[in-house]
């Protein structure tokens, strides 16, 4: 049930009108039953827990569109004073973050359906904090005291997903020398999280949407049903809805599992909080390093806050580490990975217009300084690689459409790479 997409008082109307024939079957099979045998009593139980759980579900979903309803639509504010107030109402954050109205959006919506059970979705590019986020949701909500468990779905190999998720019992499989508990008994009472859920495989989503509607799972080898109270985030860096019309992700599990979507917006569009992060993780990286934190030169921040960071806030994370190791107290342009450095000249003249090529401000040189270095780091990359665009995106760990803009946005053809590294085959 969409919920969210409807009208409160219609779409309640139809869920409960649906629990109620659920509940009157229930109550037909225990009324003409003249004997049970106790697997009947079980399932029977089973089933009412199920209830339980979607009536309880039902109420979380309803009070929180009620409550958003209601909420008084907020007067503009000034920049800086929407983060404020966030911050303001005790919304726990390990980190920093800026003015970004999207971004924003998203951690208004994180702060209201963190104190609910409702499962949130979290998709953005890869790097741009969705574990942070995820974590954000933990902490600010009633399990904060209780597990915090991620999975990285697109790690675990297919045959070894149902052990992993559910747990197994001894020899239950080869190598299986002891009973061992899976990441959603780990995290019952608290919070799971499920990273690159959409690396993960058909049969795997057709097992977790067993659990979300039964809240209960069985270990590898065992006809035993436990029963699991957990929270699910998952996240993604894959447009689920064409995974979903694409027949790669199931629709119905897309739909259990967006109950809350959030997007977060990559790093690009979130200039003002560039120089935030620079001293955040600076702070961060000298405390790690036991140093004190490292200046940086006019050319260096120049270049750090016009950078486009394909990889986001992970790609500025570690730019920060590694100047702040390689640095003594100061750092400059050459403690940047040598395919990022500015190119020099930075401004090739044209043949016939020399002048035209000068910039007319130090905005524009700095945009043009930082567009050479992308394009130069663009075709290093693609000759390393043999023009092939999907092997670099996974190199570079982003999204491989984000860097087809960028091949686009330099003109830069991806076969032409392709034909280079082709061995000449004339006599």
């Amino acid at each position: 049930m969409r919920i969210l997409d409807q009208d409160v008082s219609g779409g309640s109307a139809i869920a409960y009108a649906g629990l109620i024939e659920k509940i009157e079957i229930l109550r037909s099979t225990l009324r003409w039953s003249a004997r049970l045998e106790r697997p009947d009593i079980e399932k029977l139980l089973r089933q009412f827990t199920a209830l339980r759980d979607e009536v309880m579900q039902l109420s979380h979903r309803e009070r929180f569109v009620k409550a958003a309803a209601a909420e008084p639509a907020r007067p503009r504010q000034a920049p800086g004073e929407r983060r404020q107030a966030l911050l303001e109402r005790s919304f726990v954050f390990e980190g920093t973050f800026g003015d970004n109205p999207k971004l924003l959006e998203a951690l208004e919506i994180a702060e209201k359906a963190a104190p609910t059970d409702l499962p949130v979705l979290i998709d953005g590019e890869s790097g741009t904090g969705k574990e942070l986020m995820a974590k954000v949701i933990h902490a600010n909500g009633a399990r904060a005291d209780k597990p915090f468990i991620s999975v990285n779905c697109g790690a675990i190999p297919e045959n070894l997903l149902e052990s992993e998720l559910f747990g197994h019992r001894k020899g239950a499989f080869t190598g299986a020398a002891s009973d061992r508990k899976g990441k959603f008994e780990s995290a019952h009472r608290g919070t799971i999280f499920l990273d690159e859920i959409g690396e993960l495989p058909l049969t795997g989503q057709v097992k977790l949407l067993r659990v979300l509607e039964a809240h209960e799972i069985q270990r590898v080898g065992s006809d035993e049903a436990i029963a699991v109270d957990a929270r699910i985030v998952a996240a993604t860096n894959r447009n689920l809805r064409r995974f979903c019309e694409e027949g790669r992700f199931r629709e119905d599990l897309f739909y259990r599992l967006s109950v809350i979507h959030l997007t977060l917006p990559p790093l690009r569009e979130r200039k003002d909080e560039i120089p935030l992060l620079i001293a955040y993780f600076g702070d961060e990286a000298a405390e790690a390093l036991k140093r004190r934190p490292v200046a940086l030169s006019p050319r260096l921040r120049d270049f750090l806050l016009d950078y486009a960071y394909p990889g986001n806030i992970r790609e500025l994370r570690n730019l920060i580490y590694r100047i702040s190791c390689l640095a003594g107290e100061t750092a400059g342009l050459e403690h940047l990975p040598e395919a990022l450095r500015p190119v020099s000249p930075a401004f090739p003249a044209p043949a016939g217009s020399a002048d035209a090529a000068i910039p007319k401000s130090l905005s524009d040189a700095k945009r043009a300084a930082s567009d050479e270095a992308e394009k130069a780091l663009l075709e290093r990359g693609l000759q390393e690689v043999g023009g092939t665009v999907a092997e670099l995106a996974r190199r570079w760990d982003m999204n491989r459409s984000h860097l087809q803009t960028l091949l686009k946005k330099h003109g830069i053809h991806s076969k032409d790479f392709r034909r280079a590294a082709a061995p000449d085959k004339s006599p």
